[in-house]
């Protein structure tokens, strides 16, 4: 059961009803993360997953909604907690070795994602455009990361996020091909497991790009961005009175934005499963040009560019999510100060780790990576990677010392630990599979 703080006294300016009760202004961090959780990496890991096997793995959206939700609620409780992001809760209770391996990994495929994010907005401008690629992904790269140290993130994502919009062309497109609808709610339903590898690492996959470790540090950093932006806001462990209200509100969030994006997510595999599954001759996609393809029955000749805009508006949506978890991460492991609210000179360890995670991240796309397999790729290494972090952070969940009475209710903790033993399951058994056919 939930507990909570008995009422303390209250300030001016810190009573609920002067709050906001307007059903938007209570989304925030969740809904932009659940925009972020459908980037390229993830589109391009549902494509693969509904051309590969058809209409065999929708299953994993029902079954992960309520576990990616339940693990971003966790994080985001911690960070209103704490008033600090993930790896200084972590340096609280851990060693520092173990802490710098956490946040390396962490930064490793955050990199590796960020790369295969501006490779496949390259290759869908290129789509459109002509050109060289390595043109558009140097310009995508550099628009990034001067918007992140120039503009406030949440400025120019309220704007970016009415590209993502065009995602939905995939429910539209689910209603014009041909999709046997009997099938494919009884693949929603009952699960159809594999030990094949290749179905292990799609299952891995699909884990890693809705579980994403980047989401679970952004989240909670965001969290703690919004007691500095609010002055009536502070830690709860500083303002327990304050904690109903921020526990209903970080419900609500990270439902609606998780729901959001795994209603997304079980369109993009049903629409490739219905379009391309049947067609493709080898039943995987190949370039952004195949995956496009899904949407020719909606868009006809403009598929490619309704794809284009999808795989543009989350790209510039998530990499600075990557590059900015990566740089709270390092920040918050050598205690810089880390906002993103704040101006480059103010916080120039911080904005100087995001430049370098950009930088690099652009530059591995230059080494003639195949986008489509690059994305898939890196939803496998971020199913991988989070393993022990979401372990890590449930324990931390636990511990007095950082959430003080604020435990956490039932259903996180059952949801929290269900995530966390599947992702492990998953990996493992790839792993295992992997090795068997060495």
């Amino acid at each position: 059961m939930q507990s909570t703080a008995s009422p303390g006294p209250r300030i001016p300016g810190d009573k609920p009803e002067e709050r906001s009760k307007n059903f938007l202004d209570r989304l925030g961090p969740g809904l932009i993360t659940g925009a972020a959780d459908d980037d390229p990496s993830g589109i391009a890991t549902y494509s693969q997953v509904g051309a590969q096997f058809g209409y065999a793995m929708l299953w994993t959206m029902l079954f992960s909604f309520p576990l990616m939700a339940a693990i971003q609620e966790i994080c985001a409780r911690l960070g209103r907690i704490t008033g600090m992001g993930i790896a200084a809760n972590l340096k609280r209770c851990y060693s520092k070795p173990l802490v710098y391996s956490v946040v390396f990994l962490l930064c490793v495929a955050n990199i590796f994602n960020l790369a295969a994010d501006v490779s496949a907005m390259a290759a869908a401008s290129q789509l459109i455009f002509g050109g060289p690629s390595t043109a558009y992904a140097i310009a995508f790269g550099a628009v990034c990361l001067l918007l992140q140290i120039y503009v406030p993130y949440r400025k120019y994502a309220n704007y970016l996020k009415w590209l993502t919009w065009s995602l939905f062309a995939y429910v539209a497109t689910a209603f014009f091909a041909h999709v046997p609808w009997i099938t494919a709610l009884r693949s929603m339903v009952v699960p159809s497991v594999s030990f094949h590898v290749e179905y292990l690492m799609a299952l891995v996959g699909v884990l890693g790009t809705t579980i994403s470790p980047y989401l679970l540090f952004w989240q909670t950093s965001e969290e703690v961005e919004e007691i500095r932006i609010k002055k009536q806001d502070s830690p709860l462990k500083r303002k327990p009175w304050q904690a109903l209200e921020h526990f209903r509100r970080i419900a609500l969030d990270t439902r609606v934005g998780m729901g959001l994006s795994n209603l997304v997510a079980f369109f993009i595999i049903l629409t490739t499963a219905a379009t391309l599954h049947a067609s493709a001759a080898d039943n995987t996609i190949q370039s952004a040009a195949d995956a496009a393809k899904a949407l020719q029955p909606l868009a006809g000749h403009s598929a490619f560019l309704l794809f284009a805009l999808g795989i543009v508006g989350t790209g510039m949506l998530a990499v600075p999510v990557l590059a900015g978890s990566a740089a709270y991460a390092v920040s918050e492991t050598f205690r810089w100060r880390a906002s993103l609210e704040r101006k480059a000179k103010e916080a120039p360890e911080f904005y100087s780790v995001l430049s370098i995670a950009t930088i690099i991240g652009v530059s591995l796309s230059f080494f003639g990576m195949n986008p489509i397999r690059a994305l898939f790729l890196s939803a496998v290494v971020n199913g991988i990677v989070a393993v022990p972090l979401t372990f890590m952070v449930m324990l931390l969940s636990y511990k007095k010392e950082i959430v003080k009475q604020f435990g956490l209710p039932v259903y996180l903790r059952v949801g929290g630990w269900i995530a966390t033993i599947t992702m492990f399951l998953a990996s493992l058994a790839l792993l295992i599979g992997t090795i068997g056919q060495l």
